[in-house]
């Protein structure tokens, strides 16, 4: 701090814990003695969480009146790819399964960040971690006059008709086998490239790039692609993934796919991690009715966030939206930039670790035993999952490694939503859509 010409005082130097890998053949990677268990930040004052985090409660609502017995969460063991223990700010894993690619390196490794973030604050717990696309707690084995409690499962989406948990995905930490960056890297690259074109010069029709095999409603958008009969105002690509691992991903960067002035968002076998890359544009975001959703898709409004589209009627939709954003471009415009502004200051990674904090926290207090160790789980930490790996997933890592502890307080978790309104909130939501819907 400088408090007069010439008159320098020391600023207290940040704590740092940079990775300490071993660099050896012969000896194994360890754990380091010496992570922090406990850390005071400097400020005292908090800020409120966005709203979305509201939906904590709801997710965990399920167990507020009975808690959670170990029998409980041990049902789900046959399904679940992990479970994680917490005890004493160490986090142990034991695995049951692999998932597609390296989904739950990727949430272990968040999981991890999160603990260096806010060192003694996660309580000790035990929960079990399921990795697919799929919800699969369903409501509906766990209702009628003789039904039991449901098991907890932490997934990535869920549904209406679900009642997985769910935390955040392991694209927020890279997606290193489609050469995608972190999140917080990624989001900076597309806005630095969508803040090259001016709104008015982007090539004003929607666009798309995918796999349309995956699901249904991305080979019936496949439709609506322009034809020598009929324009629907669409531009629709497939994406090759084989293709472009050979071909080096030259031709996928999401930072170059912000050229257009709309961009269409559709689900693949559940939800996709695609939609905070394409809100984060700033393009207005056309969004195909989902019928899943992530931990913060929840607490986005229609027609302030995005541009909601029929499956039924999609490509009608998208012409319509079209044809009056290519006429009121300002409002168009409006819409695409809350939706990117929705991404940037609601999703930014300090608030990905602050909801997983929350959930957390939350989680252990419904817990009627005490969490220990099995027999087959191992201590995880940065060193032992960084150290021997390399390329981009030792990248993003390094990228996404938090090296030292938050000087600031997590936010202040919000209240439950009360019954009617939460069901307000959903009312409005729907009525926007009607609303759009008889205009057109």
């Amino acid at each position: 701090m400088i408090t007069a010409k010439g008159d320098h005082q020391k600023l207290p130097q940040k704590m740092e814990f940079p990775l300490n890998c071993t660099n050896s053949s012969t000896m194994p990677q360890t754990c380091p003695a010496n992570y922090l268990t406990k850390y005071k930040p400097e400020e005292s004052y908090a800020v409120a969480c966005p709203e979305y985090f509201r939906w904590i409660h709801k997710d965990l609502w399920p167990w507020k009146s009975t808690g959670i017995t170990r029998e409980l969460m041990e049902r789900t063991k046959h399904i679940a790819h992990f479970r994680l223990v917490i005890v004493n700010g160490k986090a142990y894993i034991e695995h049951y399964r692999r998932p597609f690619q390296t989904r739950d390196v990727g949430t272990i490794w968040g999981i991890l960040q999160l603990l260096r973030l806010y060192p003694g604050k996660v309580p000790d717990l035990e929960l079990m971690f399921y990795c697919n696309d799929r919800p699969v707690i369903m409501k509906s084995d766990y209702q009628g006059p003789n039904a039991v409690s449901p098991p907890p499962l932490f997934h990535y989406c869920g549904n209406d008709t679900s009642l997985d948990i769910l935390f955040p995905d392991w694209s927020f930490w890279g997606w290193h086998e489609v050469n995608i960056r972190t999140w917080a890297n990624t989001y900076q690259a597309i806005k630095e490239r969508a803040n090259d074109i001016a709104w008015k010069d982007r090539i004003p029709y929607a666009y798309w790039k995918g796999n349309p095999d995956v699901s249904p409603h991305r080979q019936d958008l496949m439709t609506c692609n322009a034809t020598d009969e009929h324009d629907w105002d669409a531009r629709l690509y497939a994406q090759n993934w084989a293709a472009e691992s050979r071909q080096g991903f030259k031709a996928s960067k999401l930072e170059d796919q912000c050229i257009h002035r709309y961009k269409i968002f559709v689900e693949g076998k559940a939800w996709s991690v695609s939609d905070k890359y394409i809100l984060a544009c700033g393009s207005m975001t056309l969004m195909m009715e989902p019928v899943y959703h992530d931990f913060f898709l929840r607490g986005m409004i229609p027609m302030e966030h995005y541009w909601p589209i029929r499956l039924n009627n999609k490509c009608r939709d998208i012409k319509f939206a079209v044809e009056w954003g290519n006429k009121h471009i300002k409002e168009a415009q409006a819409i695409g930039e809350s939706g990117s502004t929705f991404m940037g200051e609601n999703l930014k990674m300090k608030y990905v670790y602050d909801y997983m904090l929350h959930l957390l926290v939350e989680y252990a207090k419904l817990l009627k035993f005490k969490p220990e160790v099995p027999a087959g789980a191992s201590e995880y930490c940065a060193e032992t999952m960084a150290c021997p790996t390399s390329g981009l997933f030792r990248i993003n890592m390094e990228d996404s490694l938090v090296k030292s502890p938050s000087d600031s307080l997590p936010c202040t978790l919000p209240p439950p939503y009360d019954p009617r309104e939460l069901q307000g909130f959903m009312e409005r939501k729907r009525n926007i859509t009607r609303l759009l819907i008889k205009k057109q």
